[in-house]
């Protein structure tokens, strides 16, 4: 095991196992095997998988440390589904569902998720086709997915139904809010990346249709 990425690790996650910063190991090792086979991520960021989308995706971990049904949409990769169902593990009785419509994608999550033996079950379907099959989760996330107007629409179902969703986003977040302000309003509070200096993940809550614009907590 890297001492460095460990370390890394216990950073953003002071009691992270060894056992699980291997598991995460494991599954850095698993992607760049079938990223040489399938479009896992864009190739000039395979130098940078565990940091910049493994730590990247282990950061939201923290923000709800109580919860223990998640729900990612639009999982592509395994980020942040895979990373989150791995450190699930550590936390009895959580799961977390990842849907993604891809069936090459898919079948990847499937082969990560049973290699690490994680709490995780992946759906090969589209969003829209899970909303009744899926319960509202305490956590919703979603990474590179869609923008946030976008978003709200697809997880309106379970965000509207006592969810909080955690969405990360880049440099253009501020934007992609006051476009959403155009149909939505919801309390937002902004938590700056521990990864990216211009990223941050928006932890969004009480959602509903209006033109009137959110509560905003920094």
């Amino acid at each position: 095991m890297s001492e460095d990425r460990f370390q890394q690790l216990q950073h953003i996650i002071p009691a992270v196992s060894r056992e699980t910063a291997g598991s995460l190991m494991a599954f850095e090792s698993l992607f760049r095997k079938w990223s040489a086979a399938i479009n896992l991520a864009s190739p000039s960021t395979l130098s940078e998988i565990w940091g910049r989308h493994i730590l990247d995706s282990a950061q939201i971990f923290p923000l709800a440390p109580q919860a223990q049904k998640w729900l990612d949409l639009g999982s592509g990769g395994g980020f942040p589904g895979v990373v989150l169902a791995i450190l699930l593990k550590d936390r009895a009785g959580s799961a977390i569902d990842l849907v993604e419509s891809n069936g090459k994608k898919a079948a990847f999550l499937r082969t990560a998720i049973a290699q690490a033996g994680a709490p995780g079950r992946v759906h090969a379907e589209r969003i829209e086709a899970m909303r009744e099959r899926i319960g509202t989760p305490e956590i919703i996330t979603a990474r590179a997915l869609a923008p946030l107007h976008t978003l709200f629409g697809l997880a309106e179902p379970w965000l509207t139904s006592g969810a909080v969703a955690l969405f990360q986003k880049g440099r253009d977040y501020r934007r992609e809010i006051d476009e959403s302000h155009d149909d939505w309003a919801f309390d937002l509070v902004e938590h700056p990346s521990a990864v990216g200096k211009e990223s941050v993940i928006l932890e969004i809550s009480n959602l509903r249709r209006s033109g009137h614009s959110g509560r905003i907590s920094r």
